[in-house]
C-alpha cells in the first residue's frame, strides 16, 4: 500500500511534516497485511468520529493490531423501548441465538 494513502488519511498537522520520511521508512518495512490493518483501523476510527493520534508515528503504531469488533446487544424490550418498533434500525439485526428469546445485535 502506498505511503501517500496513509499520510493523506492521517492528514497530520503541519508540525509533523518533518516526520514524514521517518514514518515512510517505518511504513515501508511493514508487510502488506499489517499496512491494510493499520489503514482499515484508522479509517474506521475516523469514520466513526473516534480519536486518532495527531502524531502520525503514534497513530500508525497504536493501530497496528487487528480491531476487535465488539457486538452490542439489546433485549427485545429494550430495543422496542428505544425505537418504538421491532423492525431493524441503525444497523441492528434481530437474532434468536437460543431459540427461546429474541435479541438485537449490532456490530
Amino acid at each position: 500500500m502506498s505511503f501517500d494513502l496513509i499520510w493523506d488519511l492521517l492528514d497530520p498537522p503541519a508540525e509533523y511534516t518533518p516526520m514524514r520520511n521517518y514514518c515512510q521508512k517505518m511504513w515501508d518495512k511493514l508487510g502488506e497485511d499489517k499496512q491494510q490493518t493499520i489503514y482499515h483501523n484508522i479509517q474506521n476510527k475516523k469514520n466513526n468520529g473516534k480519536f486518532v493520534d495527531f502524531n502520525p508515528l503514534y497513530a500508525i503504531q497504536k493501530n497496528s493490531n487487528p480491531a476487535v469488533e465488539k457486538k452490542q446487544i439489546l433485549s427485545f424490550n429494550d430495543y422496542y423501548n428505544l425505537y418504538g418498533t421491532t423492525e431493524p434500525q441503525d444497523g441492528w439485526q434481530q437474532a434468536n441465538p437460543t431459540g427461546n428469546k429474541v435479541i438485537y445485535i449490532k456490530n
